[in-house]
């Protein structure tokens, strides 16, 4: 976040780097910026694994993706909620992931918005119909029971924030998640 695009600002390419010394999972980078083009190369060369950018700003979003891929990530496009899911119908088969945000980017603990798993429906549906193969991940206000209206939406992917940690059993909130997530 770099205080711009959304009200807030958090940490940037050398806390990625500090973080991957010591881990191999899986990074998933998520620039909520309002030049994401800029600092993709830095975030790449941190160590980021897969780097996605929003659709709002204005920016060359092909040409932005396309240098993710050459920096040997793999790429995601967001939406807000406020912005229609055509907005990025033109991407989706350059695309490993979408995120829908389902509350306004910025800030956690944000209540869930139910009008956004029409979106999500959507978009899945695009993805099963044309037979892609990006993850639909969702963000904001995710929790035991948000989650799964999600999932049964279609989405495959969840960002858990304040829920998890307010949970008092993390491993059983994984477990949870799991155990819906895994069923077809």
């Amino acid at each position: 976040m770099d205080g711009h695009f959304v009200p807030n600002l958090t940490f940037g390419p050398q806390t990625v780097a500090a973080l991957r010394t010591g881990s191999d999972l899986f990074f998933d980078t998520h620039l909520m910026l309002a030049e994401p083009h800029r600092y993709i190369e830095p975030f790449a060369k941190a160590g980021a694994n897969l780097i996605s950018i929003h659709i709002e700003p204005a920016y060359d979003h092909r040409a932005t993706l396309a240098r993710i891929r050459q920096l040997g990530c793999q790429c995601g496009i967001v939406l807000n909620p406020g912005t229609p899911a055509q907005a990025i119908e033109p991407f989706l088969s350059e695309v490993d992931l979408v995120l829908v945000m389902t509350v306004q980017p910025g800030f956690g603990g944000q209540a869930f918005r139910a009008d956004m798993l029409e979106k999500l429906r959507e978009i899945h549906r695009w993805r099963v119909n044309r037979g892609l193969l990006f993850r639909l991940e969702v963000d904001g206000g995710i929790d035991l029971q948000t989650g799964h209206q999600c999932h049964e939406a279609g989405a495959d992917t969840f960002v858990a924030g304040t829920s998890f940690f307010n949970y008092s059993d993390q491993r059983g909130f994984n477990a949870q998640v799991q155990a819906w997530a895994t069923q077809a």
